[in-house]
């Protein structure tokens, strides 16, 4: 039998009383961490433009219990599109809704309107009106992205232009400044 140059190291091997020791000490680490655990976040991001804070989790006005500035006759209003963010920098959401009558047939114009909490009752009241539909556009894409108002409105050129098919696009802009929307269109109306 030969010899190994290295010495005999039977301390090495683990026994059963290791894997006890090691159970123990992961289970206090564990036991330990549970019992430690920091404070819930709850900080709050800075309203923009003042130090008007929100609770967080205020949810934005919910338009189909809104009653928007829009005569249909018979038939009812159809939010077509929302949007939602702060536009104002209070730290509580607003609700943007492009509405039009449930029409049949033809391309009825939209209405754009910004929605928010009535501060006595809960309730959704429209605010702003971005786009009448007596400007007779329909809206294609709307979006809240830094605190502005984003939408492609569709047009006519003239009143000989019929409902059906919108001959101008237009990209519009509105943003909260000094307590009304400033509408900051990004480009030139061009035909379709």
């Amino acid at each position: 039998m030969q010899h190994t140059a290295v010495p005999d190291l039977s301390h090495t091997h683990t026994r059963p009383i290791h894997w006890v020791a090691t159970a123990t000490a992961v289970a206090g680490v564990v036991a330990l961490s549970s019992v430690l655990q920091p404070d819930a976040a709850t900080a709050a991001q800075p309203a923009a433009g003042g130090t008007r804070n929100a609770p967080a989790h205020s949810a934005p006005p919910d338009p189909a219990a809104a009653a928007f500035p829009l005569e249909c006759g018979p038939v009812e209003a159809v939010v077509q599109k929302t949007a939602t963010g702060d536009l104002d920098g209070d730290g509580r959401p607003e609700t943007v809704a492009a509405v039009r009558c449930d029409a049949g047939m033809g391309t009825p114009p939209t209405g754009v309107y910004v929605l928010t909490r009535d501060t006595d009752s809960g309730k959704p009241r429209v605010v702003a009106t971005l786009v009448a539909p007596a400007d007779r556009h329909s809206v294609t894409d709307l979006t809240v992205r830094d605190g502005a108002v984003r939408a492609t409105l569709l047009g006519y050129s003239s009143a000989d232009v019929p409902n059906c098919c919108p001959d101008l696009t237009e990209h519009a802009k509105w943003q909260w400044r000094n307590g009304t929307f400033v509408e900051d269109t990004p480009s030139q109306a061009r035909t379709v």
